[in-house]
């Protein structure tokens, strides 16, 4: 009988993530879990609006650059199209948390075009969102960008 847990290559091929040096997994402590830290964060009302999503902060005990993440049905009113648009800003946090700074928690909130804007846009905004909010300095956010540009092929202008 074969074994399912048995990989049939023969283990030339590495499918690990590249090792840079930064963190970016996204484990149960760098992520927003209980419904009262979400309506702490919006009564707080320090948010930043962008094309693609709006950027909320919480500051207060116990915040260290953790990720919330909502895209309501005003999104799309298919559940596999919101968690796209949820996909999209974790990924897109993923790449960028290395570089911020703070003690504070941050909610991202999917808008409408999310789900048709380009990659690079969205990363792009998400980068800049980061700037206004002050988690990201001009040299941060510098080095953000050549880091991208290397691994991705990630373009700003485009």
């Amino acid at each position: 009988m074969p074994n399912p847990f048995h990989r049939e290559s023969d283990g030339s091929i590495d499918s690990s993530p590249p090792n840079s040096g930064l963190d970016r997994c996204l484990d149960k402590s760098k992520r927003l879990t209980h419904s009262s830290l979400f309506a702490e964060t919006f009564s707080q009302k320090k948010k930043w609006v962008g094309r693609f999503m709006v950027l909320w902060l919480r500051e207060g005990e116990g915040a260290d650059l953790r990720i919330g993440v909502v895209s309501s049905k005003k999104v799309h009113l298919r559940a596999n199209k919101r968690n796209f648009a949820r996909r999209r800003m974790r990924e897109a946090w993923r790449h960028l948390r290395p570089y911020c700074s703070g003690d504070c928690d941050v909610i991202f909130v999917a808008r409408r075009a999310i789900l048709s804007g380009d990659w690079n846009k969205v990363l792009g905004e998400m980068l800049h969102l980061l700037m206004k909010a002050g988690l990201l300095n001009e040299e941060r956010a510098a080095l953000a960008r050549t880091e991208l540009e290397a691994s991705n092929g990630w373009k700003p202008d485009s």
